[in-house]
């Protein structure tokens, strides 16, 4: 595995490989009226940003808990864990290791987060 600096990263930024589940991830505090229940925890890292800022590719986290979000577009792979994420108006997705997820800029949802989730996600803002 390579060591990654992801304040260097950048369209020009060299390859590199990160093994996900040993990731280490920072904090990043939830607001708190997202918060529907329990006392979820959210932890990433951004691994690439292009240069305009609206591709993003990194590792986000969240322990266990009810929470509220607005998704932008976003393809994520969950790596651990297991969640089950509403979609107001639409489907309720049942997601876990393995699990390959498709969120729509706008999309309200809330996140039952059954077992801490962590996954892979390239968001395009």
């Amino acid at each position: 595995m390579t060591t990654f600096d992801h304040t260097a990263a950048g369209p020009s930024s060299p390859s590199f490989a990160v093994h996900i589940p040993d990731a280490e991830l920072e904090s990043e505090p939830l607001d708190p009226g997202q918060i529907v229940s329990g006392e979820p925890v959210v932890t990433g890292r951004t691994l690439w940003e292009s240069e305009d800022g609206k591709q993003l590719r990194g590792i986000w986290q969240i322990t266990p808990g009810v929470v509220t979000d607005t998704e932008a577009n976003e393809l994520f792979v969950v790596v651990s864990g297991r969640a089950t994420i509403e979609v107001e108006g639409g489907d309720t997705l049942e997601v876990g290791p393995g699990d390959a997820c498709v969120l729509r800029e706008g999309d309200r949802t809330t996140w039952t987060v059954h077992e801490t989730l962590r996954k892979a996600y390239h968001i395009s803002l």
